[in-house]
């Protein structure tokens, strides 16, 4: 009898250890498998929140079907108390193994509220945009220019969460002055700093955190600037009529404010190559306007004939050659385009009225442009 028993319990005991098994192999491979979710979602992670809060969070949105199996990977994963707080962006069927990795990974916040403070050539502005998961782009919440406007409420309610992220976007063709004066209005960072050098700074886009300093962001900048402009000097075309980086990267400064049209920097390249090989004046205007402001803000109103006359190290329709310092930051293109201008005849250029210019090899042809220029002109000024 008792041997019987035994034998039944041992029975028992192989089909419980069995139906265990079952059930661990079941509960791991729904764990990994695919989840329910249909849309990308944004998972916001409070500050002091716990696995229980976020697997609730998510079987309200319906990306986990099972709230306590992901709690028990979690923890059979030992990642129970590495969950980060910020707001991730969890993938369409994203599986709870995927999503555990995710809100204990680290790092940035992959999606959320992003303030990004842009640095303009002609004005700053400041944005506020949230990333819609469905499609993977920010989408506006708020924009406002801090020297002009009302600070929005959407601004003040998301510099008070803790997840927010920040970005500064450097325009092509600031002027150091311009980043300087932008920075120290930004509050989120800290620290004094004094006028980069004309030319330096990198324009790009820079993640930065409440109470980085003015300082490293500058640096960053500088570094990124440094990379850029190493790069287009080895890559130079042997007949660039330059003698050294710095040259390049005042050449390349004044590509960057005398075209926004991407196609024609290497164009305006060429003229400037040019007039430097067949010992031409550039005369070009905005080196005469940078030595009239020296790069503090925008001048705002035409050139007097005056300042097209007077003597200064950046007119360019009095000295020889190119000015002593870069006027404004350039961008990538406009270095390359420096270190290798298209091949051309051209040695004059001049506004067509489309944004971009017209380019001539003589001249007469270069007389007959601005002639179109002028009409262009009086034609606009009539319609107003």
């Amino acid at each position: 009898m008792w041997r019987h028993i035994a034998s039944n319990a041992v029975t028992m005991l192989i089909v419980a250890l069995f139906l265990l098994g079952g059930v661990i192999l079941v509960g791991q491979t729904t764990y990994r498998a695919e989840g329910p979710l249909t849309d990308a979602m944004c998972l916001r992670v409070q500050p002091g929140s716990n696995m229980g809060r976020v697997s609730e969070d998510l079987e309200q949105a319906g990306a986990i079907a099972n709230g306590a199996l992901f709690r028990i990977g979690a923890d059979y994963q030992d990642k129970t108390s590495q969950l980060k707080a910020g707001s991730f962006l969890v993938p369409e069927n994203a599986s709870m193994e995927q999503i555990v990795d995710i809100v204990t990974r680290g790092g940035a916040s992959t999606c959320g509220t992003e303030v990004v403070y842009r640095i303009g050539v002609t004005r700053k502005q400041v944005q506020v945009r949230e990333l819609d998961p469905s499609t993977g782009r920010f989408v506006e919440v708020a924009e406002f220019n801090p020297a002009e406007d009302e600070t929005p409420e959407a601004f003040d309610k998301v510099r008070a969460e803790a997840d927010t992220r920040y970005r500064i976007a450097l325009a092509e063709g600031v002027t150091s002055w311009q980043v300087m004066d932008a920075l120290n209005g930004i509050e989120l960072l800290s620290g004094e700093i004094e006028q980069p050098a004309e030319g330096t700074l990198a324009p790009d886009s820079y993640e930065v955190s409440e109470g980085d300093t003015r300082a490293s962001v500058i640096a960053r900048m500088e570094a990124a600037q440094d990379v850029l402009l190493n790069a287009a000097w080895e890559a130079r075309s042997p007949e660039v009529p330059l003698n050294s980086p710095e040259e390049l990267l005042i050449l390349a400064s004044i590509i960057e404010k005398e075209t926004g049209v991407p196609e024609e920097r290497r164009q305006v390249a060429s003229v400037f190559a040019n007039r430097l090989d067949r010992g031409m004046r550039l005369q070009t205007d905005p080196t005469v306007i940078y030595g009239v402001t020296k790069g503090v803000g925008v001048l705002g109103r035409g050139l007097r004939q005056s300042e097209l006359r007077g003597p200064t190290p950046w007119n360019t329709y009095v000295i020889e050659g190119l000015p002593p310092t870069p006027i404004a930051n350039p961008g990538r293109a406009s270095l390359e385009a420096a270190a290798n201008p298209d091949e051309t005849p051209y040695i004059f250029f001049v506004a067509d009225g489309t944004g971009g210019h017209a380019f001539a090899e003589t001249l007469a042809e270069h007389n007959a442009n601005v002639a179109k220029w002028r009409q262009i002109e009086a034609e606009r000024a009539s319609d107003n």
